[in-house]
């Protein structure tokens, strides 16, 4: 008698991270940017974290073919191969991780003319063990944030020649006493930038209002973030002395003297993620441990006073 043995498939959990932007340049010129590894240096959302890092490009790197390998202590190792280089509309490559843990996925850009520039899409599609399935909202939301940051680069890139984003990884230090009063907020990453603008503003008239002039720093705590909807939840306003008493409307927030780890970014608030990825970058690599008091950021100048290019912002991570 024959025994027959039913066993039940189990498939991949497979996972697609799209990001887009609107780059303000012709499809063939934007195409033999990013078709072409030798640029990947310029504007890749992780070698900012370690500019040391050995970067490796085959002799031709912008063919079907042609190689993009990078191996560090913080950003890992991998390499990635282009498949399909269909100018000026599509690029495909294969990208695999050898560190700190081994993977294969799909790389893509999709090229799209708008008017008199180019929508360009970065995707990612690839797959993970069943057992990891609960990893891949995580892993969407930090490869999309990585995208995003990258896109921002790429664009700026193109369009100027340059990238108004240097970053000077101090390390762990001792910071504070540190009290600021704010307006506590809410929002969408992608709202960031204005919502904090108008936290800010609605803080000076709160202080000014009181009598108290806002001399302080200007700068932004931030008490979590959500990292499925990308949402903030942030106080921004002005460092204040500790014997100031701001008005019972404002929130205020303050932390002892502590070790905390340090990056300060040079140039353009768009830039500003960048900064607070290599600070993270850095501490899971160093293995070290943050206190959940909340991270901070604090402006030495702004906008209306500085060109971008001079922006000058220190990003702070406490640690215990």
């Amino acid at each position: 008698m024959r025994v027959f043995v039913f066993r039940k498939v189990v498939s991949m959990p497979s996972y697609l991270v799209e990001r887009s932007i609107f780059i303000d340049a012709a499809p063939e010129q934007v195409f033999a940017v990013v078709s072409d590894f030798g640029t990947w240096t310029r504007w890749s959302p992780w070698l900012i974290a370690e500019p040391d890092a050995k970067v490796t490009v085959s002799d031709d790197p912008s063919s079907v073919g042609s190689t993009y390998s990078w191996e560090g202590e913080v950003t890992g190792a991998g390499g990635m191969t282009h498949q399909e280089l269909t100018s000026p509309s599509k690029i495909v490559s294969e990208i695999r991780f050898l560190k700190p843990f081994k993977s294969v996925a799909e790389v893509g850009f999709d090229l799209v003319p708008e008017g008199s520039g180019t929508t360009i899409t970065w995707s990612m599609k690839g797959s993970m063990p069943w057992f990891l399935f609960w990893m891949i909202p995580s892993l969407k939301s930090f490869i999309g944030m990585d995208y995003a940051r990258g896109l921002k680069m790429l664009k700026e890139w193109i369009e100027t020649g340059r990238v108004l984003s240097d970053n000077n990884i101090v390390g762990p230090t001792f910071v504070g006493p540190v009290r600021m009063a704010g307006v506590r907020q809410t929002c969408e990453m992608k709202d960031i930038g204005p919502v904090m603008h108008q936290a800010v503003q609605q803080a000076k008239q709160q202080l000014e209002a009181a009598g108290l002039c806002p001399e302080g720093r200007v700068m932004a705590v931030y008490h979590g973030f959500d990292v499925k909807q990308l949402k903030f939840d942030f106080t921004a306003g002005y460092m204040i002395d500790q014997d100031v008493k701001p008005p019972s409307t404002m929130s205020v927030w303050s932390m002892p003297e502590s070790q905390a780890f340090q990056v300060t970014h040079t140039g353009s608030y768009e830039h500003l993620g960048n900064p607070w990825s290599i600070a993270h970058q850095h501490i899971r690599y160093r293995k070290l441990k943050q206190q959940k008091i909340g991270t901070f950021e604090i402006y030495h100048n702004c906008s209306d006073d500085v060109p971008s290019e001079e922006l000058l912002t220190d990003i702070y991570l406490p640690l215990r």
